[in-house]
């Protein structure tokens, strides 16, 4: 029986964070200290080329090979974005929804404002 594409993608990424870890320790070296300030670096604003060697070959592998996992699965994986863009002539009929506006938009007119009120 075939896995659901959540099932996989669990799988792919308990693998990824399990490799990271594993890179983590490698570049501690044994040193808890050395290990804990590498942990303690990690943040959501964290650049790539912030992160230790090790963790960034562990990173680059498991993207690497969650792609081929994925197709091995049957799974499609495209190049650019996951969903396209569709232009407003290109959508289906019976979409209502509003296009944007060219230009700036016009000045709303002044409401008279009752007693007390600004």
């Amino acid at each position: 029986m075939p896995k659901s594409a959540t099932d996989v993608m669990n799988e792919i990424i308990l693998a990824a964070v399990t490799d990271a870890i594993e890179a983590l320790k490698a570049a501690s070296k044994g040193m808890p200290n050395s290990l804990l300030r590498d942990i303690n670096a990690i943040h959501p604003n964290v650049a790539y080329a912030d992160l230790p060697a090790e963790l960034r070959a562990a990173i680059t592998q498991s993207v690497r090979s969650a792609f081929n996992r994925l197709l091995k699965e049957g799974y499609t994986v495209a190049e650019g974005s996951a969903a396209p863009v569709r232009s407003p002539a290109q959508r289906p009929p019976g979409d209502q929804r509003r296009t944007p506006r060219s230009g700036p938009r016009p000045p709303r007119p002044s409401r008279p404002r009752g007693p007390g009120k600004r």
